[in-house]
């Protein structure tokens, strides 16, 4: 895909109708412009979250498809502007690109293509409008199958009638088991690649998750009891049965290590909580609440005396027997998370890590919720507090919080610490914390911007309404670690810090930069770690040389006889150019030594690359080497622009340092030759032969002076390979000379490329045989 030239500016003196003309089209071309916002014409927020825009355009799918509006010739052309702005707006990488360049970013086919109206209507989104299924993407799934809880997930697929039939199963069990484990969907038609990097390969396909340990896939029938039965087996909090010899010891035991106890009178009268019902709760409430049973009808005696004991303490006497009322009653009253107060601040937070809920005054459901967290990150030696804003505003202040929220400090004072922009939900919280005490980023403030640091620095711009924003940190906080002592991250929140990102000209989110002291580069690339570790590695050790019209006409129109150079000529506002930007990258890395690779700004010189003839972005030549004319080049037309695609087609401009060989100079220069020899044996028909062709030339450049190069065709000259002992294709074969004796067949050699075996085949090694992967005979 390619994206076209930006139309060029007329120059020049114009009349003053001219002018009208001009404006008139400018205030069209604005209100058309406003007309194809995709928020706009999704009727959604640029804060909308991938669920609600799936939800926006299933709502009018429904309605404005093509197949309700037969009659309609413009229904078409209709739907494909909704549906090209869902595309878009559900993946991160295309969104991003979007919210920065608009639709010149964009490949243009991206939406060209949709489904009937019954799909939208009966397979599109299954879960989205249930509640208690959580809808989990590439974005969250780790963070959520990683955070600590229990998930039960069902990997599906829109078209599989098996799917739909477990659907209104699946959802009773979600309601079964609100509160007690997570009931989770990936859909695999959207999240193909999570989907495979997960080892799913049939539909649906259902796995119970839980940190650190292997995933468990579900085979039995999926009705309702045999799904739940399979969900209580991994509910293992411990239900105890209290009698004479245990019961004040558990229960005092209990209280002094600030831990309540949920005990439940069973008499003669049903009045019980049932065995499942008991077990659901213990799972609800670990490590808040202990969950326990007594049996009255035969220790009627016991049961008064404990009664007695406890109504002289505080109780909370409950009248139901349903477990999620059970639950909230008791979350309601179980004691609000240890506040903390401007004069403990500063001394709690210096040595000790901590998450601290910043609240303004209000109690919700999710305050409640949260006071489950002090027992999750327990065993993270992660102090859990709250800090009230409307009591200690200036404190609050001093760290731009303007709103509740969570926040991890790392133990380094109030300085370091890092706000929470995820969801507002347990699982996401607790990923968020273990994470992030562990990662080295920094939420900056304009006191600790590094402007003008000596250590190079990070730093994401971002919106917390920007679900590409969102999706980001998790992958700053895995580059950190990877970069831990080279250089320090940090985040700064555009909605609260206007003046320092207006100062830097932002005007996308997320954008990236490297403050390297007086030097600032911009990050252009996908959205993980690696690739921002690959980005800061380049920027260490360039591999691709930015070329300006002076230094191409120098370096590349000027080089030197055997050089050969490759040039992606782009524009950084076309999304086919930022995709191809990592790749372009690598491939530099791969081919080292071998080629030169550049890159030029045809924004930034414009009418240079027109004057190069170069008309769509990316424009991917390459230069051979002398004696051909300096202008000569070729032009990438592959498909694929994949770093491997790019190397196998650069490298297959070098020129050729092997010689073809028949049965006759075999023979005689070969086998009863001087020299020492390193052979091809390939078919021109066997696709690894070609692919294999260009490593074998750069392995040949490897050992020129000490080590011949040769090929010899196999389909021409059968028989000398099969007498050669020749099995597969491509097979690679070193014949060393020693001497006047001559080693016809050596050891294979478990190796896929010359980077391994170049060195075995100098003079003095035994005979030996490489076989890549092909064809065999």
């Amino acid at each position: 895909m390619f994206c076209g030239l930006e139309p060029r500016a007329p120059s020049g003196h114009r009349s003053l109708p001219q002018m009208k003309l001009l404006l008139v089209g400018w205030l069209l071309a604005s209100v058309w412009a406003e007309a194809q916002d995709y928020y706009n014409l999704l009727g959604v927020g640029r804060e909308a979250t991938v669920r609600e825009i799936r939800q926006a355009f299933k709502k009018l799918a429904l309605t404005m498809h093509p197949d309700k509006k037969p009659n309609d010739k413009s229904a078409h052309d209709a739907f494909l502007k909704i549906n090209r702005a869902y595309e878009v707006l559900k993946d991160e990488d295309l969104r991003k690109k979007y919210d920065k360049y608009g639709e010149k970013g964009l490949d243009e086919q991206q939406g060209g293509r949709y489904e009937s109206w019954n799909y939208y209507r009966y397979d599109f989104g299954i879960y989205d409008e249930d509640l208690e299924i959580i809808t989990l993407d590439r974005g969250d799934f780790d963070a959520a199958v990683n955070s600590g809880e229990i998930w039960f997930i069902n990997f599906y697929f829109p078209r599989c009638s098996h799917c739909h039939q477990l659907a209104p199963t699946w959802r009773e069990v979600a309601k079964e088991m609100d509160g007690v484990i997570r009931i989770g969907a990936v859909n695999c038609g959207d999240n193909g690649h999570l989907c495979r990097s997960k080892g799913i390969n049939s539909y649906p396909s259902l796995y119970v998750y839980r940190a650190g340990q292997k995933p468990e896939k579900y085979f039995g029938d999926r009705s309702k009891d045999s799904l739940l039965q399979f969900s209580m087996h991994f509910i293992t909090t411990t239900v105890t049965e209290l009698w004479q010899g245990n019961v004040f010891t558990e229960i005092e035991q209990a209280f002094s290590s600030g831990v309540g106890w949920l005990i439940t009178f069973c008499s003669e009268t049903g009045d019980c909580l049932e065995s499942q019902t008991r077990q659901k709760l213990a799972g609800m409430m670990e490590g808040l609440v202990r969950v326990g049973w007594m049996d009255c009808s035969s220790k009627a005696a016991l049961c008064e005396d404990t009664r007695w004991i406890l109504n002289r303490k505080k109780l909370l006497w409950l009248q139901t027997l349903d477990s999620r009322e059970i639950y909230n009653q008791i979350i309601n009253h179980l004691p609000d998370l240890p506040l903390l107060t401007k004069d403990t601040f500063q001394s709690q937070l210096a040595h000790h890590r901590w998450l601290v809920s910043f609240t303004f005054g209000e109690k919700n459901t999710a305050s409640n919720e949260h006071k489950k967290l002090k027992a999750m990150l327990r065993n993270d030696h992660i102090q859990v507090g709250r800090l009230d804003c409307m009591v200690d505003a200036e404190l609050c202040l001093s760290l731009y919080i303007q709103k509740s929220c969570l926040a991890v400090f790392k133990g380094m004072g109030v300085s370091d610490f890092e706000v929470h922009h995820g969801k507002n939900v347990l699982y996401n919280i607790v990923g968020f914390a273990r994470e992030s005490v562990s990662a080295h980023v920094t939420t900056l403030l304009p006191d600790n911007f590094p402007s003008d640091r000596k250590e190079p620095w990070l730093v994401d711009f971002f919106t917390p309404w920007c679900p590409p924003c969102r999706a980001l940190l998790p992958e700053l906080r895995k580059a950190s670690i990877q970069l831990a002592g080279q250089m320090r991250f940090g985040t700064l929140d555009c909605t609260i810090h206007h003046h320092l990102c207006s100062m830097y000209k932002i005007q996308a989110y997320p954008t990236t930069v490297i403050f390297n002291r007086s030097s600032l580069h911009e990050y252009e690339g996908q959205h993980s770690a690696d690739g921002i570790l690959e980005f800061i590695q380049d920027l260490a050790s360039p591999s691709v040389s930015v070329l300006d019209p002076e230094s191409f006409q120098r370096r590349v129109k000027g080089r030197a006889g055997g050089e050969i150079w490759a040039v992606d000529f782009y524009a950084p506002w076309c999304g086919p150019c930022q995709a191809l930007l990592p790749e372009w990258r690598r491939m530099a890395r791969l081919v080292a030594g071998q080629v030169m690779v550049g890159s030029m700004d045809c924004q930034k010189h414009q009418s240079f690359c027109r004057s190069q003839g170069v008309r769509a972005y990316p424009e991917i030549r390459l230069y051979p080497s002398q004696p051909s004319p300096a202008d000569t080049y070729m032009t990438y037309s592959g498909w694929n622009r994949d770093a491997q695609s790019l190397r196998m087609w650069t490298l297959s401009a070098l020129p050729r340092v092997s010689v073809d060989l028949s049965p006759e100079s075999f023979r005689d220069l070969v086998l009863l030759g001087p020299d020492h020899w390193v052979l091809d044996f390939y078919a021109p028909w066997c696709g690894p032969c070609q692919h294999f062709a260009p490593e074998f030339e750069v392995l040949a450049r490897m050992v020129k002076g000490e080590v011949r190069s040769g090929k010899l065709d196999c389909q021409a000259h059968q028989q000398t390979c099969q007498s050669a002992g020749i099995t597969a294709y491509p097979t690679v074969r070193f014949y060393p000379h020693l001497g006047t004796r001559r080693v016809r067949f050596g050891e294979p050699i478990d190796a896929l490329s010359y980077n391994v075996y170049s060195d075995d085949i100098l003079p003095g090694k035994a005979s030996v045989e490489l076989w890549p992967v092909g064809y065999t005979l």
